[in-house]
């Protein structure tokens, strides 16, 4: 199974997400920020394999923190999270990269599933 970081300024959404991805047998830490998301990284990326994160976030928005993260890891899988389109759109240049994403709102199984993609 895998180590998740997840960075959702929502609690509720943090809370479910991380409730979904534990009964799937996943070690899932979670922040608020993605400021602290980059702190985290910054001292154990070797140690996360999927970076789940919001795109909309204060301090540091999911789409910079995604950057920042493959700069520090350039194999993390990178899912990012938004309930706008226009948001997913501006993550198209790191598509490239093992990046991808989901539309708020979406169902518990829809996200237990993007992890299995990304793992698989």
């Amino acid at each position: 199974m895998a180590t998740i970081l997840l960075a959702d300024d929502d609690a509720a959404v943090r809370d479910l997400v991380r409730r979904a991805l534990t009964s799937e047998g996943h070690n899932v830490q979670v922040t608020q920020d993605g400021l602290e998301a980059l702190d985290i990284l910054e001292m154990s990326a070797s140690g996360v394999d999927i970076l789940i994160s919001d795109v909309d976030m204060p301090q540091l928005d999911g789409i910079s923190l995604a950057e920042k993260a493959l700069a520090l890891k350039p194999s993390l899988a990178i899912v990012l999270m938004s309930g706008f389109s226009d948001q997913l759109e501006r993550a198209a240049r790191l598509r490239a990269r093992k990046l991808l994403s989901i539309s708020k709102p979406f169902t518990l199984e829809q996200i237990k599933q993007i992890v299995r993609t990304v793992l698989s």
